[in-house]
């Protein structure tokens, strides 16, 4: 393959890269090195932190307080009910055939952009949207789009289903990434087993015994989702509250002002999001116990599943996947719509000026390709073809090299991917891939 040097040259390029990567101080500057393009910017948003004008600014603008009671509101409000959904889904499907659909179904809902998704959703419940087409004017009496605050409303509650509907796959593929592995998901399914010998229902034996195993390996996922729905501003522009945004809109409106004062306050407002999250997290961390501790039930057994336990899951699996579907008809739908007045269900006319824009924007598209490429491939290099020859280095321990080299996380047993504690504070010494040797870069993966 072209990705495989040979030759003297080649050898002395697989030696250097042995080497450097293999040395941890080499992993490190790996690392550090994808952080440079921020240096500058994080030194003016210091600069910005330690002036007090920028903060008198921000405290005395009259659209702080609410935005921040709606930036928090929202981004708590998100990620509990997509944990509850998350926990309730795998309570309901693991182990078994259920599970393994569940799981091969994520990709393609992963893969839908977060503001594409929020736009197609804006589609359907918008006072104009589809949902209410599909019921006018001969349900609804409806000859004109009604006054309703369905998209963009002051309490944020779009925001948060579009939240919720994005981030409940993202926490179903970490907890896949826990439970695919045979150490671990083997492990569960015979204690899960044992469980049931003793008389307890499949719910109550999961609550019971995977559970607090799960959530120790979850919260981390856990606190990615709080941190972006606290600080979300594409999918906050397009279907969140306006009058005011959240405070991650503002902070972005700001931030963008040619205006040096307003910039400062901008990124005034940024430091206070980053502290707000800091709290948040905060929070999240001191409610491990509690929240591990939420299915223990005192040695009652519950009931067996009954026939509604047995159909719940289906329909909200399906009506999870109608959701995506009709989201992304509804966008290419309105790609090429022309005249389509209220209440028509589909377009009078069709346009394809809507691509003809983007397709002359062909700037703008080829660098969201190519940086969303970069960064794919500086994500992934394990599955890079060719790649046999990266240095297979690190603790003693390591038995699944093959799927280390795939990065499917986790890639081993380690503390990043277990949520174990920090290198060197567990008693137990944890096994290792080759990454490990310079275990900045693993973190960062």
């Amino acid at each position: 393959a072209p990705w495989q040097l040979g030759g003297s040259a080649g050898a002395r390029v697989v030696a250097t890269l042995r080497s450097v990567i293999g040395f941890p101080w080499g992993g490190l500057a790996v690392g550090l090195s994808c952080m440079v393009p921020l240096v500058w910017a994080a030194l003016a948003a210091v600069g910005a932190a330690w002036a007090m004008a920028p903060w008198q600014q921000l405290f005395a603008d009259p659209q702080w307080p609410r935005a921040q009671m709606l930036s928090v509101g929202t981004g708590l409000s998100a990620t509990a009910l997509s944990w509850l959904v998350t926990a309730w889904l795998l309570s309901k499907s693991f182990p078994g055939p259920r599970w393994t659909r569940l799981v091969r179904s994520l990709p393609p809902l992963l893969a839908v952009p977060h503001a594409a998704f929020a736009i197609g959703l804006l589609f359907l419940i918008s006072p104009s949207g589809w949902l209410l087409r599909l019921v006018s004017p001969w349900a609804t009496g409806f000859s004109a789009p009604p006054p309703w605050l369905t998209s963009q409303d002051p309490w944020g509650i779009g925001l948060v289903a579009v939240l919720v509907f994005k981030e409940v796959p993202f926490l179903l593929w970490s907890a896949a990434a826990q439970l695919q592995r045979a150490d671990v998901g083997q492990r569960w399914t015979r204690e899960l087993q044992v469980a049931y010998s003793l008389g307890y229902s499949p719910s109550a034996a999961w609550w019971q015994v995977v559970w607090p195993q799960l959530w120790r390996r979850l919260w981390a996922p856990t606190l990615a989702v709080l941190a972006y729905s606290l600080t979300v501003v594409d999918m906050a522009l397009v279907i969140g509250p306006t009058s005011p945004p959240t405070l991650s809109v503002l902070s972005w409106q700001w931030l963008v002002d040619a205006d040096p004062a307003t910039n400062a306050q901008g990124a005034a407002a940024a430091w206070w999001l980053a502290l707000t999250v800091a709290i948040c997290a905060g929070l999240v961390w001191l409610l491990q116990g509690p929240v591990a501790r939420l299915g223990q039930s005192g040695g009652r057994r519950g009931r067996l599943n009954t026939a509604v336990d047995t159909a719940a899951l289906p329909v909200v699996l399906w009506g999870l996947l109608a959701v995506y579907l009709t989201v992304m008809l509804a966008l290419l739908v309105g790609s090429v719509s022309g005249v389509w007045a209220f209440p028509a269900l589909l377009p009078q006319s069709l346009s394809w000026q809507g691509w003809a824009s983007v397709l002359q924007s062909s700037g703008t598209v080829l660098t969201t390709v190519v940086l969303g490429l970069a960064a794919a491939a500086t994500a992934l290099p394990g599955r890079w073809p060719g790649w046999s020859w990266f240095p297979r280095v690190g603790m003693p321990g390591c038995a699944s090299w093959s799927t280390c080299r795939c990065c499917y996380p986790p890639c081993c047993g380690c503390w990043v991917c277990t949520g174990s504690r920090w290198p060197g504070a567990s008693t137990r010494r944890p096994q290792a891939c080759g990454w490990h040797t310079a275990w900045p870069l693993c973190r960062m993966c």
